[in-house]
């Protein structure tokens, strides 16, 4: 597995297993079979409702802690100085960990000041290993980085080959943050899974578009964290290490850029409005 080293030392496995939409009574066993092929970086959230499943699972595959990587998120509804307490002390007894990894602010907004002080004092004193953010636009993650002393290291945002933000990834990289993939495959959308460029990429080098999709996040220093349900799809997903994409390869998959959102603009008010109930 290849690793990236973020800005505060902490070094991350490029390529995880993410549970986002994965039930919790289908999670234990997702996870476990995540382990068994090789994953060792796994990608909850407080939101996604399942972060005991996943406890559960690092638990029963007795790997040792210090192999594996854990990231949870803090949700809205905890966002401010007392509720990020109270809500990361949850996830860790949830997780039936003593740290994790990495810890995100799943959105950017309500009180992130005040929880991002409160988690800032629970890694001075070693319990998150590494902060960071998520769906944090340009002019968001600028303004926290110039108001914060702990910088984050992760900004995690919507980024596939239909949205494929370079300049919004030199912006963030500029600060010293390093922006990782949510919807690496858009969900199936826009028919990614049969499209002819990536799948013509792929007969060069015997891969499937999703294996090529990973490949070209990766080799631009991204970390993916793609969903798999079947165990024959978490193989897939993680054996793209093995060829790299060309020059080529890459102007061709630059052509797919429609630079739009396939889910939800973090700017709109109606989504704002939805995101504040969405765990009401």
């Amino acid at each position: 597995m290849q690793t990236i080293t973020l800005a505060n030392g902490v070094v991350m496995p490029l390529l995880g297993f993410g549970t986002f939409q994965i039930a919790p009574q289908d999670t234990q066993k997702c996870v476990e079979e995540a382990l068994s092929v090789g994953y060792r970086h796994i990608d909850t959230a407080s939101a996604y409702q399942n972060e005991a499943q996943v406890g559960a699972a690092i638990k029963i595959s007795k790997i040792v802690r210090k192999e594996l990587f854990i990231t949870t998120k803090l949700w809205i509804s905890d966002m401010s100085e007392e509720g990020a307490k109270k809500a990361f002390e949850k996830s860790l007894r949830d997780l039936a960990l003593d740290y994790v990894d990495l810890y995100l602010l799943h959105m950017p907004y309500g009180d992130v000041y005040g929880a991002w002080r409160t988690l800032s004092r629970f890694y001075k004193e070693g319990r998150i290993k590494a902060l960071g953010v998520s769906n944090f636009m340009p002019d968001k993650i600028t303004d926290f980085c110039l108001n914060n002393e702990l910088m984050p290291v992760i900004n995690q945002i919507e980024l596939h080959p239909f949205l494929q933000k370079q300049d919004i990834q030199a912006i963030n990289e500029a600060l010293g943050v390093r922006v990782a993939s949510w919807a690496s495959f858009a969900e199936g959308q826009n028919g990614i899974f049969d499209n002819e460029i990536l799948k013509s990429i792929g007969e060069k080098y015997s891969k499937t578009p999703a294996q090529v999709v990973l490949r070209w996040l990766t080799q631009r220093g991204i970390p993916v964290i793609p969903k798999a349900i079947r165990k024959e799809r978490m193989r897939e997903n993680i054996n793209v290490f093995d060829f790299s994409l060309d020059s080529s390869d890459m102007e061709a998959i630059a052509k797919l850029d429609e630079n739009k959102t396939y889910f939800i603009n973090h700017r709109d008010v109606e989504s704002v409005k939805f995101l504040f109930n969405y765990m009401e």
